[in-house]
């Protein structure tokens, strides 16, 4: 599968549970209340970025732990309401 294709398709899974929530840790980190949600993402998100921070000085589990921001990264976007193409076009804009 193509790194698009395996993005887009975490995103649209992250997109279902928001809007269709299951009894899964996605759907119930956005199902909190508005601004207890957003933080607990966020969180995870400083939490994770650390853990690249020490993975990478560390040259341990380094990709394992950039996937984890990435997720959790996807996470806030969908949570925010930012759509999947705009992600794609502001790369295709820095490309440039």
């Amino acid at each position: 599968m193509a790194s698009e294709e395996i993005i887009r398709e975490v995103y649209k899974v992250l997109e279902e549970r928001r809007d269709n929530p299951i009894d899964s840790y996605t759907s119930k980190i956005m199902q909190d209340s508005d601004k207890k949600a957003e933080d607990k993402i966020l969180e995870k998100v400083a939490e994770e970025c650390g853990e690249v921070l020490l993975a990478a000085k560390n040259d341990e589990n380094l990709v394992y732990e950039s996937v984890d921001l990435i997720f959790h990264t996807l996470l806030i976007l969908v949570y925010k309401g930012i759509e999947i193409d705009e992600i794609f076009e502001e790369f295709a804009r820095r490309r440039h």
